[in-house]
């Protein structure tokens, strides 16, 4: 199990150009629909989460992934699995960015990727979206976060914060009724 999870992170870590958000496509695929190690709700609430808490959001949801699957070496099997790629990715462009940095052809790869990944982060919104706004409540904190992070410079911790506050006093109405 610890060798898969491993395994399993660190093609997700390979493939996760343009950070964490880039990743959801990926991670969706390959720990809900393949391994089943998780639900897509569950998935969300580990994005979320992650959100919240300090350090890389990838990373944080491979913990939490990980050590849901197999306890606390679980977790840090999955975690060293997601950052295994980019350190040695890393570590190998790291002497020779510099160089080629100011290329055309360098300068267009990257804003290509960039589109792409635009897109890859757009269709987890909408996979996210189907799992986590579910009722006219879920619309309404959806709007609500939408425009304030539209219109407010404010940490996503608030958002975040508000957004469990709102869940839990809706959800504490409509056992009331």
């Amino acid at each position: 199990m610890l060798f898969k999870l491993f395994l399993t992170f660190a093609k997700i870590g390979a493939m996760t150009f343009g950070g964490g958000y880039a990743m959801l496509p990926i991670l969706q695929r390959e720990v809900v629909e393949k391994q089943k190690w998780a639900t897509d709700e569950e998935i969300a609430d580990y994005f979320a989460i992650g959100q919240c808490t300090p350090g890389v959001i990838a990373v944080n949801t491979a913990t939490f992934i990980g050590q849901k699957t197999a306890g606390i070496p679980g977790g840090i099997i999955a975690t060293l699995g997601v950052v295994f790629p980019s350190l040695i990715i890393i570590s190998a462009l790291a002497g020779v960015i510099t160089i080629f940095a100011d290329l055309a052809w360098v300068k267009n790869a990257f804003a290509g990727i960039r589109v792409c990944v635009c897109v890859l982060i757009f269709n987890s919104v909408l996979k996210l979206w189907k799992s986590s706004v579910k009722d006219l409540w879920g619309i309404l904190i959806f709007i609500a976060v939408l425009a304030a992070s539209l219109l407010l410079s404010v940490s996503p911790i608030v958002f975040v914060l508000v957004s469990a506050l709102a869940g839990i006093l809706i959800k504490a109405m409509e056992v009331k009724k």
